[in-house]
């Protein structure tokens, strides 16, 4: 798996990117390897945005939240990016 953090105005942390890989670690699951996931953090004004691209066996995912919490953020745009992965995998077994 390849990971590459981003942080755009904001400081980086080892507990965010912690936070992040462990996160990135329950959608492997739903992908076929290898797994490579694009993460930017970023803030404006208030609100922390996360946006994620993930590409895993000739395909691409993408997510964007923002909130005012950036844990939040993070936690919304995985839900979604799972539910992507989820979905293309059905389709696919469909066929």
């Amino acid at each position: 798996m390849k990971l590459m953090i981003t942080f755009r105005n904001m400081d980086a942390s080892d507990a965010i990117k912690d936070y992040i890989k462990q996160k990135i670690s329950r959608v492997k699951k739903f992908a076929p390897e290898p797994l490579e996931a694009f993460v930017v953090l970023s803030m404006q004004k208030h609100n922390h945005i996360c946006d994620i691209s993930i590409q895993s066996g000739g395909k691409s995912f993408k997510g964007s939240e923002s909130s005012e919490n950036l844990y939040s953020s993070i936690d919304l745009v995985i839900e979604k990016l799972q539910r992507q992965m989820r979905d293309s995998k059905k389709r696919n077994s469909r066929v």
